[in-house]
């Protein structure tokens, strides 16, 4: 194509161009042809409806025979008029005692009478009449499928109210559950009070298994019976004189929930081979505390097995397991609450699962446990179980466990934690009783905490008196040590400057170990303080000076926003408490190094003192309470220690150590066989260097 033949094509689509543009209607024409053309599509879609006018005899008599039959058999018949009423989804069914059908369907938002139906002369728009009959033919199909369940399928949502003076339960006939459950002693971090179950987020449900249908209780509405104040039965009936229901109680001045499955009739619903009933209980765990690091650390999904082993499913992170040993209760346990479901037959085992929600301010896990328990259709009450919806206290939860079941253990304190085997019993038997005691006659936990701190520093005076008594001794022979050190130099004269020292401690009467052995009698009771003061749900909400909340971080300064390292290792706020302990620490440290002879080991002096800053970055999260506590045992030593040295006679005690040099002194078992180790390790030494002088 030559450049005559471009520049022509060009020209005419120019020529094309502005002539569409010229010609083009008008917005005004154009809103005219809207308007035209829908006028026409209404005609056309009318012609159509007048043309198609549907005759409703394609509900064929078999049909409306079924209808009436379903009605008379699944409905609920009122005794006194004989009228039998059947709601399934969009149908509404009533056929009277003469036979006389009646009710209306939901068209699509329409409600359409039954006889409209049904009737051979009856005709509707297409538009109405269409859904109208496949919204009927529906709820037939509805009905076959789940037979004297299906008049459960449609209903309206109500509750029931359970109470006593410290649980407040709604009961909804939507599922038959308990939908809410509230501690009416305790609160939220926003004041709110404390919700274990909530409508919005949880629920539980029971399946069923025929022979065809697997029936989930969650799909019906329950029929709510009031047996007592105190006690609600959910029920379901079937049709034919089955019935099946679950009834709750609520015991007074009680944590505990009795939840039993009632039934009759079953038999000719659940085959009789059906063995096992499955139960499906999900939860997202709502946030309740100020300090939603801690709490996420101890929440989590605990189970126990028959044989009363207790375990959980990870406090960090996503976790899931299946489980094929039977259990005995399921928790889904935060930190200072729990819902705990109990099963009197025990549980066959199942799949549990935990989800952390890191980025969901209001919830801090998703947990699920997929389970079945034993089942049979002809037995009256196939299945009993205990709800306890309450704190973990260590004193309510002990004295429950052998009202639950009183010929077993349930171990529900190990829903605590109290630390591993030997800080749980220092914690069970004596710091619980010891604060449970002080908290029956004192309601202020920070003069509680003093005095348990001033209780457990009593216990192990004569160990801290041991102590200080060796570490004198060593003070006072720091001398003689730095003055053996300067004498026998370098570490070819390490053998003979051992042996001088071990000298002086024998006839000092001194030993470097002496003072170890109290400390190390004193830790198990610091750890056991650790593990004690986060799980103390008696501090919640307790204040005490600046501490709004000895359960969480006493912050006096806080921020928002994330600082590189410092928010993931220290937090977003300052504790006070925590602030103080550490400087109690360095305080003490520096204490404590005055009696210690570390000349020859400047790096351990360092690491004394790094020790405490250590402490700040790892307590600052902690609970008030714990730092307190820490803070007042650190500064009652430091006293104790200024006091020491006030009363105990420097110049006695070396006059004493004198005298005891002086007089001739039996080695004790362990001199004797420090003495014995060093001399055979100073004669395998002198046969080595004769080897090697020979070469």
């Amino acid at each position: 194509m030559d450049r005559n033949s471009i520049i022509g094509l060009l020209l005419m689509g120019l020529i094309i161009f502005g002539f569409t543009y010229i010609n083009r209607p008008s917005a005004e024409e154009l809103e005219r042809q809207r308007i035209e053309r829908e006028q026409m599509q209404a005609q056309e879609a009318e012609k159509a409806t007048d043309s198609g006018a549907l005759k409703f005899d394609s509900i064929t008599p078999a049909e409306i025979a079924t209808i009436k039959s379903t009605v008379r058999e699944l409905g609920v018949t009122d005794s006194l008029t004989g009228v039998s009423t059947l709601r399934v989804d969009k149908v509404d069914l009533r056929l009277s005692a003469d036979g006389d059908l009646q009710g209306t369907v939901d068209a699509d938002g329409r409600v359409v009478p039954v006889a409209d139906i049904i009737g051979n002369s009856a005709s509707l728009p297409v538009t109405v009449g269409v859904p109208a009959t496949k919204n009927l033919r529906n709820a037939l199909a509805t009905v076959a499928r789940y037979r004297g369940f299906a008049r459960h399928i449609s209903g309206d949502s109500t509750t029931v109210k359970l109470e006593n003076k410290l649980l407040s339960l709604e009961l909804s006939n939507k599922g038959g559950v308990i939908s809410c459950a509230t501690l009416k002693n305790y609160e939220s971090y926003d004041s709110t009070k404390v919700k274990l179950l909530s409508p919005e987020t949880d629920t539980y449900s029971f399946t069923l298994t025929s022979a065809t249908q697997r029936f989930e209780t969650r799909e019906f509405y329950f029929t709510p019976v009031q047996l007592s104040d105190s006690s609600v039965l959910m029920k379901l009936d079937l049709g034919d004189g089955a019935v099946w229901g679950i009834k709750y109680t609520l015991p007074e001045d009680s944590y505990l929930v009795d939840i039993d499955i009632v039934q009759q009739g079953m038999q000719s619903i659940i085959p009789s081979s059906v063995a096992s009933m499955d139960f499906t209980w999900h939860q997202k765990m709502r946030r309740n505390e100020a300090g939603r690091v801690f709490e996420e650390r101890n929440s989590a999904l605990y189970y126990m097995f028959i044989d009363g082993d207790v375990d959980n499913l990870s406090e960090s992170g996503d976790d899931k397991e299946e489980i094929n040993q039977r259990l005995k209760w399921v928790s889904c346990k935060n930190q200072f609450f729990s819902a705990v479901l109990m099963a009197r037959t025990n549980f066959n085992g199942g799949e549990l699962s935990s989800v952390e929600l890191k980025d969901n301010p209001d919830f801090i896990k998703e947990m699920q446990a997929d389970m079945s328990v034993e089942y049979s259709a002809s037995v009256a009450n196939p299945a009993s179980f205990v709800m306890y919806l309450g704190p973990n206290s260590y004193p309510v939860m002990s004295s429950l466990e052998k009202e639950i079941f009183p010929d077993e253990n349930m171990h529900l304190t190990k829903i605590i934690p109290l630390g591993w085997p030997l800080f749980r019993w220092i914690n069970t038997l004596i710091i619980i009783p010891v604060f449970t005691t002080l908290g029956s006659f004192i309601s202020n936990y920070g003069i509680i905490i003093l005095l348990l701190t001033i209780f457990i520093k009593l216990i192990l005076f004569p160990f801290t008196y041991k102590s200080m008594m060796s570490q004198a001794r060593m003070r006072l022979l720091a001398p003689e040590i730095k003055a053996i050190n300067d004498k026998y130099p370098g570490n070819e004269n390490a053998m003979k400057r051992q042996q001088e020292t071990m000298a002086l401690y024998s006839r000092a009467g001194a030993n470097p170990l002496s003072g170890c052995l109290p400390m190390l009698l004193q830790m198990p009771i610091l750890v056991a303080m650790f593990w004690f003061f986060p799980s103390a749900i008696e501090l919640r909400g307790e204040s005490f000076l600046w501490a709004k909340d000895l359960s969480a971080p006493d912050a006096i300064i806080s921020w928002t926003g994330n600082i590189p390292f410092i928010s993931s290792t220290f937090g977003n706020h300052v504790s006070l408490f925590c602030l103080l302990m550490t400087v109690t620490n360095i305080i003490y440290t520096r204490v404590t190094m005055q009696t210690q002879n570390s000349a020859g080991m400047p790096g351990m002096k360092w690491m004394m003192y790094l020790m405490p800053v250590m402490f700040l970055f790892i307590f600052n999260n902690y609970a008030a309470g714990l730092s307190y506590y820490y803070f007042l045992s650190l500064l009652i030593t430091i006293v104790q220690t200024y006091i020491f040295r006030k009363v105990v006679s420097e110049e006695k005690m070396r006059a004493k150590m004198a005298e005891a040099a002086r007089k001739p002194k039996k080695k004790s078992g362990f001199m004797a066989r420090l003495e014995e180790a060093q001399r055979k390790q100073q004669q395998m030494l002198r046969e080595q260097q004769k080897r090697q002088g020979r070469r």
